[in-house]
């Protein structure tokens, strides 16, 4: 008998998680009928592609990332991260990353949501719920981005979000209790440790955090790990594996790779030539800059813009 009611009950949540999928994908659909990516409201973007993409390079911001349809692939450091609508996505650090979408086409078009996490509400949320703030450990070696499966709970919760996406003024006063109830069910899942780096509770990944934050804001400027280290209160040693573990590259190459970013965006969108962009982001050697940004976009710098204006005007 416990056996067949536990059955019924798996029926139904898995009936209930296919509506709320199908829904999902539908109400993105709709506000989307073409391929874009739009911010819909402050924090919130949806993204409609109707084909598989090549890789594409970007800083990743704390988010909490759904498909409700198609698939998609994250690179972090050496390590892939694969998901798809019966799983999620975390951010939390705004660690360079590599994604492309894997799975989309005119007649399954990928259906994604990215929803901005805030540090302050998923402090507030961890304090005001009770949920265990222990900071011995807490976090420690846990990367910047994870993916977990789905549960009922989360996935309804997302649902009802993107239903107040056309009703502006529900939309101001309702959201933010869906966004903290999110959170709230991100901390009491497996994502737990992953969500702490958000928090502002101490320990050696908050170290790790100021140190990422550190590196974000000086990537220009040359970089000497001793003196982050100090900076930390941690051992040259322990700032670099405890870095490492949380965002999968060391610190060089965490400031190698924002440092490549940045001079593509500043040839994109201010039209610089390849040595005074590389020059900008901290390069003295103009050779050994397209050097290291051929190794990492798989082009040298101009032919690579080249490359990106004309799939922007394609």
């Amino acid at each position: 008998m416990m056996r067949k009611k536990m059955n019924t009950h798996d029926e139904k949540q898995a009936r209930r998680m296919q509506a709320d999928r199908e829904e999902l994908a539908e109400r993105i659909a709709h506000v989307l009928p073409r391929d874009s990516k739009v911010e819909v409201q402050p924090g919130l973007v949806l993204t409609r592609l109707s084909s598989p993409t090549g890789p594409e390079h970007a800083v990743l911001e704390p988010w909490f990332c759904m498909i409700a349809e198609g698939a998609k692939d994250v690179l972090l450091g050496n390590e892939w991260f694969h998901y798809d609508p019966a799983h999620y996505l975390i951010s939390t650090l705004g660690v360079p990353a590599v994604g492309r979408v894997v799975e989309a086409s005119r007649e399954r078009p990928y259906l994604g949501l990215r929803l901005s996490l805030d540090p302050s509400v998923v402090t507030s949320v961890m304090v005001e719920s009770g949920v265990a703030v222990d900071s011995r450990g807490e976090g420690v070696g846990v990367k910047g981005v994870g993916v977990s499966p789905l549960d009922a709970d989360l996935l309804n919760a997302t649902v009802r979000i993107v239903r107040l996406i056309d009703r502006p003024g529900e939309y101001r006063v309702l959201a933010p209790l869906i966004v903290r109830e999110i959170v709230y069910r991100l901390l009491t899942g497996p994502q737990c440790g992953r969500l702490r780096h958000l928090a502002t509770v101490g320990g050696q990944t908050h170290r790790m955090v100021r140190a990422v934050k550190r590196l974000r804001d000086s990537f220009d400027k040359p970089l000497r790990v001793e003196d982050v280290a100090r900076e930390l209160g941690m051992s040259v040693s322990g700032f670099h594996a405890h870095f490492k573990a949380v965002t999968a590259m060391s610190p060089l190459q965490f400031q190698k790779h924002l440092r490549l970013q940045e001079a593509r965006r500043l040839m994109l969108s201010e039209d610089l030539d390849a040595g005074e962009a590389g020059y900008r982001v901290g390069y003295d050697d103009q050779s050994y800059f397209s050097r290291d940004y051929k190794r990492h976009f798989g082009k040298p710098p101009m032919r690579d813009v080249e490359r990106m204006r004309k799939l922007a005007t394609a």
